[in-house]
């Protein structure tokens, strides 16, 4: 069996000309990333969006796999296949991941998007430039501060991380300015990594260049002696900010294995940050495709409930479909069947019982969000007729239609008839789209919404910090921001451990950060972190490069 990278390698890509003329672009229109990469000019494009909008999100993940990234890539290339002009909106991957555990984003098996390894490094430079961006700040902060300190800013106080790319655990916290008068004044620091950072959630949620500068000088980036809020604005340094970045907001395209268009930008994580690719991607490719089909990150609970109540009202459109991604795999280890013991043949009552994770993020997309969906089945050879069955039957009863998928090995082909559903329930459905917050809720009202609406949970508990700080933003007045809860994507509630669907748990906020540049407060839960670590056996021990310059074990 040949890896997704051998795969990948061996694909022949069209010139991005080709692909960027395809979808009515023409030279002028682009800017050239060597011969199979480009970045969209998207102020000479039409702002006149016609697109469908077909969202992929998932059940809650497992370390089994579910495959949402291959699923979407695939359901694009199946939809261009029966004569529909499709493009897709992805994220860019980060190489904490790459180099981590869980892998790059260009999806997998013969439904991928190339040059895999590109993407899946260095693409365009976005990275590096947010990474950059947000340093620079920091420097900017700490600069200030060791020149006389004229705003007064309260160096116990400062808010603003450093960040990397990179999983390093070593970096979350940190003390800068050490070594005497000369090096700066030292205080306590820390690292984000870069996906999780509030740079990366502007340059996603940012509608244009203008709107992307008015974000960055609202970014707070600490508190005065007084315990005023201290802004980018008041130090100016927004222009500089907005430099660094003026290429970096130009959403880059690039192709399937089978030559549909893709539009790959931004990649903030799902459990730790918004989870969705960025606005202006999204709206280039309802702007120059007759269907659009993107993904938010992790499970429905976090990437969708993200994609909908953080970046719709930025979008001004709301899905017309969604498509859950699920596997028997995964439905039998929230059942209670362990990794190793998926190995052992079949087992119903494990997948009923693991149906209900399931059961609930359908019941979140269709009925808190009132959204026409599709559960697709993405099929693994394990899978037995009987489990198949049984996983359409429980889908039946909940009213919602399961649709195998076999894209990984048989790429647009094997999305066929997941497609065919996609259309007719575009034709045939009308999204019925509303927020479960009320307009003008508070924080604690959002909390107590997502919590015991999206999450099953009872209620909602705030540790003696989170208290403190719900007071200080109703005392500055962000007391009405929207929430971007930072979650574990593994369970529905704040416990990793706790899968299927729990109830009568309590979420507990341990920590309210004000992100005013990105438009929201993010609510830490748990024991989630903002700068992941890496495992005992790095995926980097697998990697190499050839004498030719072709890389090896990336996937």
């Amino acid at each position: 069996m040949k890896s997704d990278i051998q795969i990948a390698q061996e694909a022949v890509m069209k010139p991005i000309r080709e692909i960027a003329s395809s979808i009515g672009l023409e030279e002028e229109q682009i800017e050239f990333y060597g011969k199979y990469k480009a970045k969209i000019d998207v102020n000479q494009i039409s702002k006149e969006r016609n697109g469908k909008l077909v969202l992929v999100t998932a059940m809650s993940p497992t370390p089994a796999g579910e495959g949402k990234s291959t699923v979407t890539i695939g359901l694009a290339d199946a939809l261009t296949k029966l004569g529909k002009k499709s493009i897709i909106a992805l994220r860019e991957p980060s190489l904490g991941p790459v180099m981590g555990i869980k892998g790059g984003a260009c999806g997998g098996g013969y439904a991928q998007v190339v040059p895999m390894e590109e993407i899946n490094l260095h693409f365009t430079g976005d990275m590096h430039a947010l990474t950059c961006a947000t340093n620079a700040l920091a420097a900017f902060i700490d600069n200030h501060i060791y020149q006389g300190n004229e705003l007064q800013i309260d160096s116990r106080r400062v808010i603003w991380k450093r960040a990397v790319d990179l999983n390093d655990r070593a970096l979350r916290q940190v003390i800068v300015g050490l070594g005497g008068p000369i090096q700066g004044v030292p205080r306590e620091d820390g690292f984000d990594i870069t996906v999780a950072s509030e740079m990366m959630a502007i340059l996603c949620l940012a509608t244009d260049l203008k709107n992307l500068k008015q974000r960055l000088e609202n970014i707070v980036i600490g508190y005065t002696f007084e315990k005023n809020p201290v802004t980018v604005k008041d130090l100016n340094v927004q222009g500089a900010l907005t430099l660094l970045l003026k290429d970096a907001i130009k959403p880059n395209l690039v192709q399937t294995l089978e030559h549909t268009p893709a539009i790959v930008h931004g990649g903030p994580f799902a459990n730790i940050a918004h989870g969705c690719n960025s606005v202006v991607a999204t709206n280039a490719a309802l702007a120059l495709g007759e269907i659009v089909v993107t993904e938010a990150g992790f499970g429905a609970d976090l990437g969708a409930q993200k994609f909908l109540e953080i970046k719709v009202p930025q979008l001004q459109k709301a899905p017309d479909v969604v498509v859950i991604v699920a596997t028997i795999r995964s439905l039998k280890m929230h059942g209670g069947v362990s990794l190793s013991g998926l190995t052992e043949g079949e087992n119903l009552e494990a997948l009923e019982k693991g149906f209900a994770n399931l059961e609930k993020h359908i019941e979140n997309m269709t009925e808190h969000y009132g959204l026409p969906a599709v559960v697709a089945l993405n099929e693994f050879v394990t899978d037995t007729p009987q489990e198949k069955e049984l996983v359409q039957t429980l889908c039946q009863r909940k009213g919602i239609s399961c649709i195998f998928t076999s894209v990984w090995e048989n790429g647009g082909n094997g999305g066929v008839a997941l497609a065919k559903e996609v259309l007719h329930l575009l034709e045939h459905s009308t999204s019925q789209f509303h927020s479960i917050c009320e307009e003008n809720s508070t924080i604690e009202e959002q909390l107590e919404a997502i919590a015991t609406k999206i999450y099953g949970a009872s209620s909602v508990q705030y540790t003696k910090e989170a208290k403190l700080q719900l007071k200080q933003l109703e005392k500055n007045g962000w007391n009405h921001l929207p929430v971007c809860i930072a979650k574990t994507q593994y369970s529905f509630s704040d416990d990793a451990t706790l899968l299927g669907r729990p109830t009568g748990f309590k979420l507990t906020v341990r920590s309210l950060v004000p992100k005013l540049g990105a438009g929201f407060v993010v609510a830490l839960t748990g024991n989630i972190l903002t700068m992941p670590g890496l495992p005992k056996k790095p995926a980097a021990l697998e990697m190499d490069v050839l004498e030719d310059g072709r890389a090896t074990g990336l996937f």
